[in-house]
């Protein structure tokens, strides 16, 4: 029998402080048909019996393969096999965080080396020794711009993904931060600021790029805005488009965070990652987390160490800079690795195969009957159409022949609480039949091809008689 902490009594209430009336209520926002009630192992089984019972068990799980297409904040890209061999190492992988950085300048030089790869791409001069995920150094680079600006109001762009945007929410409760949403264009699906004066007294303006619906931002204007009015411009940004894509710094971005899953790690069902944060040296000592600087020691020779950040100060409550004091360096190690093996000309020529795929395919498919752009702005591998079935139904048919086709808008609003009124287009306001459907260098030609193949089976039969034209494949 299986020993827990807690009580049928410590159960209910903690349901009672969250206001639930059960257990199941607290799950309920996990599909029935995944949950999984126990192992049902029978009782008495030997040691292997039980490991032939797990291991039949973990076969039922179906990892994602070149025909699937989800994305929305997590992305599959190839990841070399060198990898997950150096991070493996045991120095790496039993290393803990750097405290004693005496004992630890293995941990701090490739932290170090993460921070330079992150100022190298984000345009920006600083870097931190990474964040937990891609939302959570969102939120803090809320926080961080409250206290350079002495503002308390945040505008959050609709291009944000659902789940961050509450994320940055849910952060900003606690002090009482105003968190307000800025609409996206309903026409190019970009973000829009409205009239003048929106962004007066705004301690930030957040945005997203690509934003949720694949589209490429217009940041110069974005970031001018923001100035004007005495704001900061955050950016949540996917590296892997900055191969291709101008650095956020470069165009006038005060703070750069994202994710760094896209490096060296795959999906997980949504984990570990890195988060990462980037900015001006200005703003250097509002930085979250950690930060490790390149020194010299007595005898002249190069060393690393953590530098104008004390542990404690993580924990001195409404005076820290952060209740961030740890790092996820594993994963942080990863990327790093990752990066240098693509080097500059890898990192481009992986970005050009994502966006040729992805243009292909989505020719491809808005040439189907009633199958359209859902907006009209650039994008980079990622894109939002409109069926002319619902969007759902569109997936369980695709899922049924073996291609998962990517994510209905709705279901990512639907995975996240309303937190901020829906203005304007985008996430908050979803059209049922509009699809998310992400391309990367994993999804080779031929798939794309049998996407579309697919895709038009069913179209036809939602839409009888209909056609489709099909255009020159991708490299």
């Amino acid at each position: 029998m299986a020993y827990t902490v807690h009580t049928d009594a410590d159960r209910r209430a903690l349901l009672e402080v969250v206001g639930l009336p059960d257990v199941e209520a607290l799950f309920a926002a996990i599909p029935p048909q995944l949950r999984i009630r126990g192992l049902d192992l029978p009782p008495g089984l030997c040691e292997t019996e039980a490991r032939a019972r797990v291991e039949e068990l973990a076969s039922l799980d179906q990892p994602a393969g070149p025909a699937s297409f989800l994305g929305a904040g997590y992305y599959r890209h190839f990841v070399p096999a060198t990898v997950r061999a150096l991070i493996s190492r045991g120095e790496f992988a039993t290393a803990y965080t750097p405290y004693q950085a005496e004992v630890s300048q293995g941990t701090l030089q490739h932290i170090f080396e993460f921070q330079t790869c992150i100022c190298e791409l984000c345009g920006l001069e600083v870097a931190n020794a990474s964040l937990y995920d891609g939302p959570s150094a969102l939120a803090e680079a809320a926080f961080m711009a409250t206290r350079l600006s002495h503002h308390e109001t945040i505008l959050v762009s609709a291009g944000i993904h659902a789940q961050a945007a509450q994320v940055v929410a849910t952060y900003a409760s606690g002090p009482g931060i105003t968190v307000e949403r800025l609409a996206l264009d309903d026409e190019s699906g970009r973000t829009t600021i409205g009239e003048a004066g929106a962004v007066a007294g705004a301690a930030a303006i957040l945005v997203q790029q690509p934003n949720c619906l694949g589209v490429v931002e217009d940041l110069e204007a974005l970031a001018e805005s923001a100035h004007e009015a005495g704001a900061l411009l955050v950016v949540s940004v996917n590296p892997a488009v900055l191969g291709v894509l101008e650095a956020p710094g470069v165009l006038g971005a005060d703070i750069v965070v994202g994710d760094a899953q896209v490096f060296g790690c795959a999906p997980s069902f949504g984990g570990p990652s890195a988060g990462f944060l980037a900015c001006k040296e200005a703003y250097l000592r509002q930085v979250p987390g950690r930060l490790v600087g390149q020194t010299l020691d007595a005898d002249g020779r190069v060393c690393y160490a953590l530098t104008l950040q004390a542990r404690e100060q993580h924990i001195r409550r409404a005076k820290a800079t952060s209740n961030i004091c740890s790092n996820q360096a594993l994963s942080a190690l990863a990327a790093t690795i990752h990066l240098a093996l693509l080097g500059p000309r890898g990192l481009r020529e992986r970005g050009e195969i994502c966006l040729a795929r992805a243009h292909y395919l989505h020719r491809a498919l808005c040439s189907l009957p009633g199958v359209r752009p859902y907006v009209s702005a650039p994008f980079f591998h990622e894109f939002a159409i409109a069926l002319p079935l619902p969007a759902d139904d569109f997936v369980a048919a695709m899922r049924a022949k073996g291609i998962d086709p990517g994510v209905p808008l709705a279901t990512m609003e639907r995975g996240a609480r309303a937190v901020m009124p829906a203005t304007g287009n985008g996430p908050l306001t979803p059209a049922g039949n509009v699809l998310i459907v992400a391309v990367t260098e994993v999804n080779p030609p031929g798939t794309l091809d049998r996407y579309v193949e697919t895709a038009a089976e069913i179209v036809d039969s939602a839409l009888p008689g209909a056609g489709s034209r099909r255009e020159g494949r991708p490299r």
